[in-house]
């Protein structure tokens, strides 16, 4: 009898123990979920932006039209924020339409079959400078990239909404991702070039 008692209390110890595990882990789930924030873009403030040298001596710029993002933090800074990005390829914008068309075209971003660029990564803080990390992909291809990211400091608007802002630089070689038309000049320079500077000014609210 004595036995029997004992293992029954040794029993209903190993429930509660397991009762108390759940609840535990339940508690932790629905902190790390309350813990979240999410920002999401304000385009009527932000601008997506590239350039690319032109028969050596000059650049291009354009950007895209159609764009969005979300970041999500878990922290009170940005470090280890969720970063999710797409732009619309086409509605890329170098203010000449005939150029626009060709870049649409299969000799570059293939804008019928690959409508989207996308990013999906974090922003990883060092020291007090900032760092976009993570999958870049365009025209189906995919590679991590490490872009330098000017945080500009978080502020409370007039309405009552906080603002974060961003201002990103980076670098693509066009050719990595099969973007890879061109034609030589007479002196045997590239009429378009396959670095391709990347200028993204980004202002976030963040949500509720």
């Amino acid at each position: 009898m004595f036995k029997h008692r004992l293992f029954v209390h040794k029993s209903n110890q190993q429930i509660d123990m397991k009762k108390l595990t759940l609840t535990l882990m339940a508690i932790a789930t629905t902190v790390a979920v309350f813990a979240q924030t999410t920002w999401n873009l304000d385009k009527s403030h932000s601008n997506i932006g590239f350039a690319v040298s032109h028969m050596v001596i000059s650049e291009t710029e354009g950007n895209f039209k159609d764009f969005d993002a979300t970041v999500t933090t878990t922290k009170d800074d940005f470090n280890g924020a969720k970063v999710n990005f797409t732009a619309d390829v086409n509605t890329i914008d170098t203010d000449n339409e005939k150029r626009d068309g060709h870049l649409k075209s299969d000799d570059f971003f293939s804008a019928q079959k690959y409508p989207k660029i996308v990013f999906d990564g974090k922003l990883v803080k060092k020291g007090e400078q900032y760092e976009l990390v993570g999958d870049f992909t365009m025209k189906g291809v995919t590679k991590q990239v490490n872009f330098p990211v000017k945080y500009n400091g978080t502020i409370k608007d007039p309405y009552g909404n906080t603002r974060a802002g961003f201002k990103v630089n980076g670098m693509v070689n066009r050719t990595d991702y099969g973007l890879k038309w061109n034609s030589l000049t007479e002196a045997g320079g590239m009429v378009v070039g396959e670095e391709v500077d990347i200028t993204c000014n980004v202002e976030i609210i963040k949500k509720g």
